[in-house]
């Protein structure tokens, strides 16, 4: 796990806070997404390579869910899954903060792997340049330093997903492993693929209020779609194949504000699946095709959407979702 410290306040003098308007506002601006290497799969069998700030255009909104207006503001929290590792992540968030007129810094990242081990073939690209692309994959956290501070004693360790094994027994979960070695993937060429799962999570807090906020990521395999696996022998929170490990448990109990972004594989998760720690599941609408897979649930006063928290023309193969929560 990496933690990219935030750059300097002597870097940011000069510029205007865009911030400081949501801040005084009392407004955290939250939204989760597969960004998918930043390449999309299309349904020829071609894919396509997205920027980072022709994504980051895609899915960010304002107050009445429009892209592109003078009322976006810059983002407190992304959650964001399958990303290459530590390089790909802080391109990513400089490209966040050159968006907003910040210095390169301004958003900090927290990254599971720093550079995990490729897996896979062709990743469904009939260019295998692009498949090449989609090899490597981890998943992460970036969050805006000018309103967010973050010890390091507040992020948890990673842990590991559930899954079923192929050729395993389901049986209500009984058949159900911790997804890592040596319950990973047979064979060469997936044998690094358990590490696509691995989430973490941290405790912020707000400068403005010193309210703590908890932020988690998370990606699901693939089998949790048909036999939810939380763990070993058992099928996750409410069946969903969702679990939060020790470390991030501690510190979601030590916040008042909680988000957990997930990508789950899994539809039918319902929006009531955390709301034994006080979360709530927004957005209704599918994210990946006609499919619902990618879930957000926050605990707090988050402000209705005009367009159920589900962000249409995403450029990735999964609609973003977001949450601007009162505070």
């Amino acid at each position: 796990m990496l933690l990219t410290l935030p750059g300097s306040a002597s870097a940011a003098a000069g510029k205007t806070d865009v911030n400081s308007t949501a801040a005084a506002a009392g407004v955290l601006r939250v939204y989760n997404n597969n960004i998918e290497n930043l390449v999309v799969n299309n349904s020829d069998g071609t894919c396509t390579r997205i920027s980072g700030p022709d994504h980051l255009t895609s899915i960010l909104v304002d107050d009445n869910g429009q892209k592109g207006t003078a009322g976006v503001v810059a983002p407190d929290i992304l959650i964001v899954q399958q990303l290459r590792g530590t390089g790909q992540t802080e391109a990513y968030a400089n490209q966040l903060a050159a968006k907003f007129g910040y210095p390169a810094g301004t958003y900090g990242s927290i990254v599971v792997w720093t550079d995990p081990e490729p897996w896979g073939s062709t990743h469904k690209c009939s260019d295998q340049s692009l498949g090449d692309l989609k090899k490597k994959q981890t998943n992460a956290i970036i969050w805006n330093t000018r309103t967010l501070s973050l010890s390091s004693g507040d992020i948890s360790k990673y842990w590991s997903a559930g899954w079923l094994k192929p050729g395993t027994a389901y049986n209500n979960g009984a058949g159900c492993t911790l997804y890592k070695p040596p319950s990973n993937d047979d064979g060469a060429t997936n044998e690094h693929k358990w590490k696509r799962t691995s989430a973490i999570a941290a405790r912020f807090t707000i400068k403005a209020t010193g309210t703590t906020v908890f932020a988690a990521t998370m990606h699901l395999p693939e089998q949790n779609r048909q036999n939810a696996c939380g763990g070993a022998g058992h099928t996750g929170i409410a069946g969903s194949g969702i679990h939060i490990g020790a470390d991030a448990t501690s510190l979601m109990n030590a916040s008042t504000i909680r988000i957990v972004g997930v990508d789950a594989n899994r539809t039918g998760i319902a929006a009531n699946t955390l709301s034994g720690f006080g979360m709530t599941g927004y957005g209704a609408k599918p994210t990946m095709n006609s499919s619902k897979i990618d879930y957000l649930f926050i605990r707090g006063d988050v402000r209705q959407s005009s367009i159920d928290h589900t962000v249409s023309g995403t450029k990735s193969n999964h609609l973003a979702l977001y949450g601007f929560v009162n505070y």
